[in-house]
């Protein structure tokens, strides 16, 4: 996520004529990365934002995870990301054996059960939205995951099964 810059709206000049602003749009250099975790037996997901998409932000979602995970053991389903696989992400698993870590095969991204869940949070926090820096997208990214949290229910992969359509009419003809 990067916010947008935007030049300010044209206007008249005092004696007259039109100001002529160049067009200046640009997402310019300040990003925002959004990590989640999602726990697919109750449907509560984690977010927190970061500057950039590294080895850092991942070991921090690790340890937020655990810490919102207090009991059992933790099977963290992910893709494979190189900063997924980095040596302080091994050495931070190493030292917390309760914490498992599964990569996702490439190119089977639906296999990841938090990337309907991006969509979920892309229209509930940013659909319409305009930010001018990166404080006002961790704001919406909290308060459009305090939404989707408060009517979470469990997430299971595929669809539910069909319901059975019975024939009004069975006609047979036989000749």
């Amino acid at each position: 996520m990067s916010p947008r810059t935007f030049p300010p709206a044209g206007g008249w000049t005092k004696d007259g004529h039109r100001v002529k602003a160049p067009l200046e749009y640009s997402r310019g250099l300040d990003r925002t990365w959004v990590y989640g975790a999602l726990r697919v037996r109750d449907g509560q997901v984690l977010t927190q934002c970061g500057p950039s998409r590294n080895t850092v932000g991942y070991v921090k979602l690790l340890e937020a995870v655990e810490r919102d995970n207090p009991e059992g053991d933790i099977l963290v389903v992910s893709d494979n990301l190189a900063s997924h696989k980095s040596a302080p992400v091994q050495a931070w698993l190493e030292t917390h054996p309760r914490v498992r870590h599964v990569f996702i095969p490439k190119g089977a991204c639906w296999l990841n059960l938090i990337e309907p869940w991006w969509r979920l949070l892309r229209r509930e926090a940013f659909a319409g939205m305009t930010f001018v820096d990166a404080a006002e997208v961790e704001q919406a990214v909290q308060d459009g995951t305090r939404r989707l949290n408060a009517r979470a229910c469990p997430w299971v992969w595929g669809r539910p099964a069909r319901t059975p359509r019975f024939r009004r009419h069975a006609v047979l003809y036989r000749y």
